[in-house]
């Protein structure tokens, strides 16, 4: 899309994914030597050099000299090859390095290392909770160079799961409504989500999810744009909609939702007394997107 930020994260650009290398073992061994590798904890940080400003280098701790069955093979740039691996399989020398966070890394780092370290995260987060297979238990073993697994027992395939929800800014033609969750930091409001359903609509779960969180009938709804959101494994797929200018009605999962002009917004982030979603995020696009068509733009962090 035309309008995405600079700091719309994991959006620009999409890397060369390779998939026609995915199942060319000799390849893959021919990359290796001279690959890019990101090393993953448990949490999802990245080993990191330059007091987390980058990703470790190639050859920043003792690798293995051949490709690891644990290697996950994410994209080919520039004629090199870049792979993720879990950190507790690589070899002594990376206790104590500095490591940056899947967030840290959408905010400082340029977009394709941004991209890599969310298609890493994503990746083996799937592989650490889908160890088993879910029809007889069989154990599973990677294929495709990590991105589908095969059981070794019934022989049944299984491919990452992508979690989608819907994101929608909901305007009544004036104001914006905007709702926010206990948890939140204080002051934080943000624009409404929820996850789909089986068989359900993007456009019906947008119907659905407004009306259960927040009493309000969608009339019209538009999509907008879609980010992956790999905290784990999410896809968020923005829309734009429109509302009758009831009151909101919230309870569950929202503590609070209310309708606020882009005046209302602007002299509130102003003085400090309303905190929006961070830059990085769609939700945040959603929001200032719909302030810029009220001439009303407005800096957020």
């Amino acid at each position: 899309m035309s309008d995405l930020p600079a700091d719309y994260a994991f959006a620009n650009p999409p890397p060369d994914r390779a998939d026609h290398l995915r199942d060319d073992a000799h390849a893959l061994r021919a990359l290796w030597p001279e690959a890019g590798v990101l090393l993953l904890d448990v949490e999802g940080h990245a080993l990191a050099r330059d007091g987390g400003e980058r990703h470790a280098p190639v050859r920043g701790i003792d690798l293995a000299p051949q490709l690891p069955d644990e290697a996950v093979f994410l994209a080919l740039h520039e004629g090199r090859g870049w792979f993720a691996l879990p950190l507790d399989a690589a070899h002594e020398g990376a206790d104590g390095a500095p490591r940056i966070d899947l967030r840290a890394a959408a905010m400082r780092l340029p977009a394709f290392d941004a991209g890599l370290h969310a298609h890493a995260r994503a990746l083996l987060h799937w592989r650490a909770t889908h160890r088993f297979c879910g029809r007889c238990g069989g154990p599973l073993q990677p294929i495709r160079a990590g991105h589908a697994a095969r059981c070794t027992g019934c022989g049944s395939e299984h491919y990452p799961r992508t979690d989608t929800a819907i994101i929608v800014s909901i305007s009544d033609g004036q104001r914006l409504l905007l709702g926010r969750q206990a948890s939140w930091p204080a002051k934080r409001y943000s624009v409404i989500a929820g996850f789909l359903e089986p068989g359900e609509r993007l456009e019906d779960a947008v119907v659905r999810e407004v009306f259960e969180e927040t009493g309000l009938r969608v009339r019209a709804c538009r999509y907008a744009g879609s980010q992956p959101w790999p905290f784990p494994a999410n896809l968020m797929v923005g829309f734009e909609a429109e509302a009758d200018a009831d009151e909101p009605r919230f309870g569950g999962e929202l503590e609070d939702a209310r309708w606020f002009s882009a005046e209302q917004i602007h002299a509130a982030v102003a003085a400090g007394e309303l905190l929006l979603s961070p830059r990085l995020s769609i939700s945040s696009w959603l929001i200032r997107r719909w302030l810029a068509r009220q001439g009303r733009p407005v800096a957020t962090r």
